[in-house]
């Protein structure tokens, strides 16, 4: 465990009231400046049915997930808080659509309806789907792209839900996207192997327009990328925390930033 944890687990056992921790966490805050925050923060929130078994295991799984979609309500709000213009959520991937038919899948899938809704109707935030949406539910689908369009033209946060997302899918997509409009330009695939060029591909990504992320968070104490934003993520930074995502903390969010403003970003060289 960090040492950082137990320090904060330790402020919680000996203060009821909250009064010591809410004093760590400013403090934290206050260690945070602007110039050094990520513009764009991935998290992987991961250990929702984990966190459901170990916390309510006479209760149905499903509340783990409501408990996460809570979760990531509340970490866009932070990202908010600290001046941070793009999240990305990932809340469903391609993998976990082989669970199609275990009987914990609907509620998955319904908790993360009602997450895109929530956060579309909350009026703040842009919100955009990253996914093959053609995998879903078609019902879910047509209400996920829905709630995205309603917040088109607003000036908030970027808030990406990735959902139905796998990064080699992504990359699949990419390159039909890009080879189509190409082709509609009359561009030869001789032309196009010798001219193409990386910009041309991210262009096509689902996160075309958008700087890449900065820092990846996963939660859980899962060390591995999972195929998640593999192309926007050959620089990132990462920070893996041992919480599982329901009992992931604003004081967490502090200290994984204060981590990356502390990190010496090389991009490659």
């Amino acid at each position: 465990m960090e040492w950082g944890t137990r320090i904060a687990r330790a402020l919680g056992a000996l203060d009821p009231t909250g009064l010591l921790y809410r004093t760590y966490e400013r403090r934290l805050r206050s260690q945070l400046t602007p110039e050094r925050l990520p513009r764009h923060v991935a998290v992987m929130a991961d250990g929702n049915r984990r966190w459901a078994r170990r916390n309510a295991p006479s209760e149905p799984v499903a509340v783990g997930y409501d408990a996460g979609a809570g979760k990531l309500k509340e970490f866009v709000t932070w990202c908010e808080e600290v001046g941070i213009p793009t999240v990305t959520l990932w809340v469903l991937s391609t993998e976990n659509l082989d669970r199609s038919g275990d009987h914990e899948f609907a509620p998955l899938l319904q908790a993360i309806e009602d997450l895109v809704v929530d956060l579309a109707t909350d009026g703040r935030w842009r919100v955009r789907i990253l996914g093959d949406l053609d995998l879903l539910p078609a019902a879910m689908a047509d209400r996920l792209r829905e709630a995205s369009a309603q917040t088109e033209g607003r000036e908030g946060m970027q808030v990406n839900v990735a959902v139905s997302y796998g990064g080699r899918h992504e990359l699949r997509d990419a390159f039909r996207s890009l080879l189509a409009a190409e082709a509609a330009k009359g561009t030869s695939l001789d032309e196009l192997s010798r001219t193409l060029e990386i910009d041309q591909i991210a262009d096509h990504l689902y996160t075309a327009g958008q700087p890449d992320p900065d820092l990846v968070i996963r939660t859980s104490g899962e060390q591995r990328l999972s195929g998640f934003l593999i192309w926007q993520s050959a620089h990132s930074e990462f920070y893996f925390h041992e919480a599982l995502w329901p009992d992931f903390r604003r004081v967490d969010f502090f200290r994984a930033l204060r981590s990356y403003a502390q990190r010496e970003r090389r991009f490659g060289r």
